[in-house]
């Protein structure tokens, strides 16, 4: 399955525009990684635990919407983007979406 950003895949010819495709995934923080890293807000620096939980969200509605994408067929997901939005003050939600083809 190939991913662009754009709305072609260089090199090949959309045949077919299957439709929006999606993925998403709610993450929650914890009590035990806001308490290290409100430590790391105060001596600053990159928070890697909150880092590494959306780096793992956003891979899980990648994987998503890749998987919806094949279910439809498509060789392709075009005009990939991400959102993210905050969920009860506890969690994030992030969100894959893009456009499902079938490539000549």
């Amino acid at each position: 399955m190939q991913l662009s950003n754009t709305d072609s895949i260089a090199g090949s010819e959309v045949a077919e525009t299957l439709g929006v495709v999606r993925g998403n995934t709610v993450r929650a923080r914890n009590v035990g990684r806001d308490f290290t890293q409100s430590l790391r807000n105060i001596a600053g620096g990159e928070m890697k635990g909150y880092t590494e939980l959306l780096t793992d969200a956003r891979e899980e509605a990648l994987s998503r919407m890749q998987q919806e994408a094949e279910e439809l067929g498509a060789d392709a997901v075009v005009n990939v983007r991400f959102t993210t939005s905050g969920i009860a003050d506890t969690g994030a939600e992030i969100l894959a979406y893009g456009t499902a083809v079938r490539l000549e």
